[in-house]
This record gives structure tokens, sequence and C-alpha cells, in this order.
């Protein structure tokens, strides 16, 4: 790229600045700063904005300018600051993926090893879940926190997982909600910047990144996460956050479920020692990057798991935000079985098709405004290389408005595959970017 030269402040314009973008024309940190503090004061359009960021799509960002672009989103808002707690800390992120309710016994498993972890959380959006929709179906659970509620749970019981305030990186709201319809959120710069600008702005002193890979992911290819994991660990360690990413398989759902109260179920089972083997694996995995982060290698996380030790963290993490941990959890009010139609090996399952399943069913929003149904989703009862006779269950469709069945039933038309012979055996943890 080329580097331009840098006009006073007060010759900033944000069309020369469009236009610079689409010739490649490398913008200096003054003209990053001005771009964002002249949007937050509302001195660019977001038409303005949209063309930016399309043109961040097609041409990119240097490496200086991203560091520059995710420093003036972090300094939009308020960073939080955990120095005065008595314990570590350590912070998880996920791409986002089907089935994907890890952070729910991954954050009190780490926090029961004596770590303290401040997981701000989002919703869902489209066919991949969001874990504060999973843990408002437990009764009277609140996913927002002051931050005087935040810091008091993380030296009380180690573990919160909240809703961010509306002060963190307000850029990042503004410019996603902006992105959403533009199509422009598919940009590794801008996917980057995104995520390490909140997570940075969180104040963890270490960041382990979960980056999913396969169709049920928004990276459908290894080349692509693996460029946006190397991006993203890059960008912590610049911020000084410790910062290491595991690219995991979502080719296939994690675990039997895919939808908020059944994921929590699920949860709950992998806490109290049992659960799908891939869920635990990858609970255990995370956690001692978790731990090795800070550390903490002192505890090993398989045998806490087992001991119930992160049990009870989650029940107090629970009732320190006002949910009942004891409480029974929303069952869907009407249920659709769709049963092998022949003898044979489970080929493959679609994490895709099952997520936009579990999100026609109502487990999911089309938009942010939209309301989820709780105990929606979809339940499996085989994962590829399990032996499925005639007639056997194959997968439970759960909801409340049973004219969602059909719709639900098309997403899964095509999904899974029965064959006479056991797929290749894929490993979940695919590599390790440090």
């Amino acid at each position: 790229m080329v580097t331009a030269p840098g006009p006073s402040h007060a010759a900033f314009n944000v069309v020369e600045l469009i236009r610079m973008k689409c010739d490649r024309v490398e913008l200096s940190d003054a003209q990053i700063d001005w771009l964002f503090a002249a949007y937050m004061a509302d001195e660019i359009a977001d038409e303005q904005m949209a063309a930016f960021a399309m043109a961040v799509r097609f041409c990119g960002l240097s490496r200086r300018e991203l560091d520059r672009w995710t420093r003036a989103m972090i300094n939009s808002g308020d960073r939080l600051d955990f120095s005065g707690l008595s314990k570590p800390t350590v912070d998880k992120h996920s791409t986002g993926g089907v089935g994907d309710k890890i952070t729910l016994p991954l954050v009190p498993l780490v926090a029961a090893c004596g770590v303290a972890v401040p997981q701000l959380s989002g919703r869902g959006l489209g066919h991949t879940g969001g874990t504060l929709d999973k843990l408002e179906s437990i009764p009277g659970w609140r996913a927002s926190l002051t931050n005087e509620e935040m810091m008091r749970q993380l030296e009380e019981v180690g573990a919160v997982i909240c809703a961010p305030g509306a002060g963190l990186v307000p850029a990042d709201k503004k410019l996603y909600a902006l992105r959403d319809v533009t199509g422009t959120v598919e940009s590794i710069p801008l996917i980057a910047s995104s995520i390490m600008s909140k997570k940075i702005a969180e104040g963890a002193g270490a960041l382990v990144l979960d980056v999913k890979v396969g169709s049920g992911a928004f990276m459908k290819t290894s080349d692509s996460a693996r460029e946006l994991a190397q991006i993203m660990v890059e960008l912590g360690q610049a911020e000084g956050v410790t910062t290491v990413a595991l690219l995991t398989d979502m080719s296939t759902p994690l675990g039997l479920s895919a939808g908020n109260a059944l994921e929590v179920e699920e949860s709950i089972e992998v806490l109290a020692g049992g659960g799908p083997s891939d869920v635990v694996e990858l609970t255990v995995g995370l956690a001692r990057e978790m731990l090795a982060a800070v550390q903490r290698n002192d505890h090993d996380p398989a045998a806490l798991l087992a001991s119930g030790a992160a049990m009870d963290v989650w029940r107090a993490m629970i009732k320190a935000q006002g949910g009942d941990p004891e409480a029974k959890l929303p069952v869907a009010r009407e249920t659709d079985v769709i049963t092998a139609d022949r003898d044979g090996v489970l080929q493959s399952l679609d994490a895709l098709a099952v997520g936009e399943a579990a999100w026609r069913l109502g487990a999911g929003r089309a938009r942010k405004e939209d309301a989820v149904q709780p105990g929606a989703g979809v339940q499996l009862h085989a994962k590829p290389g399990d032996w499925i006779p005639t007639g056997q269950p194959l997968i439970t469709l759960h909801t409340d408005t049973p004219e969602r069945f059909t719709r639900a039933r098309q997403a899964l038309a095509n999904a899974y595959a029965i064959g006479d012979y056991p797929p290749e055996k894929q490993p979940l943890i695919l590599d390790r970017i440090a």
C-alpha cells in the first residue's frame, strides 16, 4: 500500500477518506482517529460510514491501520480494570457455532481453579445461538450487572457471565449494526477489530479464542479461520493481553442439542461429570489453555470437572445473578421426531442445517429485537459414526408453535447421510495459534 500524506485535522473529509481507501491508500493514525471521533459525534452519516466499511471489505486494512482502527474503537468508550481483584483474570471468546454451549461449563470450571473469569457475552442472531439467551431460560437469571456487581461477584464467586455495559466500545455497537444491514459483516479486518476491541476493553489479563471452522461457523475454510485467528492473536498481544487461539471444528454441531434451555440442560450434565464427549473435550481443552495463559498449571481441569467443584461455582454464579439453579427449565409444548429411514452408520450431520432448523423452530432470531422461545430447538440422538437401525429417532424438534415444524424439516432435508461404513474421524481441535 501507498502511505498517504497526513493532512491537517481541519482538512479531513470523509468522502476523501473513502476515495483513498478505495484506491488502497493507507490512512494515517490521525485520519483513523478522526473518522471514529466524527462518526461517534454524528458528523459522519451512516451511508458514508457504510461506504467506508465496504471499501475496507474489498481493499482491506494494513496491519498498522488495523492496530489503530482497533484502538480507536476501544477508545470510544470505557475500559474495565480488574487490577484490584485478588486473583488473575482470563476471558474466552468463541466466533460462534451450532450447539456451542461451551461457555456455560467452562467459566465455572476455570473459576474453580482460583482464576476470575469475566465473560461478557452476547445474544444469538441467525443460526448461531447466544449465551445470554441460553442463560435467560433459567428462571430469575439476569444478564445486566453494574460494574460494581461484576467486581464483587468476580471476587466472591470467581465467575461472571453477563451483558456488556452500554459504555463498552460504543463504536463497535454502532458500526456493527450498520455492517449487519449493508453486507459488510464478512470482512476479516472488521471481524477481528470488532471482536478484539470488545475483548481488550473488557480488561482481562489473558484471552483464549475459539475460532470455529466449518459449515456451521462464520469461517468456512481452515485458511480463512487461521487468518482471522492470527490477526486477533496479534491484536491482543499488541495491547499487552496474553492471547492464544484454537481452531476447532464446526462441521458437526457440538454436543446433542441446539437451543436455549436444551443447551443449558446439557451443560449441567457436563458439570455433573457426564454429557457428550465432544463438549467435555473442548471444555477441558479450553480450560487448560486459559489456566496456562495465567500460569495456573497446578490444576487438572478434567479432574476438577469430574469432582463436582465446577458445579458448585455454577450454582453460586447463577444465584448471584438472581437465578434459581434448582428450577425446572422451560420445555417446548410440541415435539416432532425424525427417524432413520434405513439401517446404517450416520455418515455426516451438517451443523449449518441443524442451526437453521433450531432458528426456524424459534430458538434464534432474524432481527435483534425478536423474542426467542426458551424451550425451542433441536435434540440429536446420534452423532457421525453411530450405528442407527431403521425407525430409530434421529432428531427431535422442539417448539411452542407446531406450524414451524414444516420449515424446520425442510432445513434438515439434506442435513444427514446414513451409509454402510463409519466416516473418517475428524479431530475437534484442529490447530493452536499463539
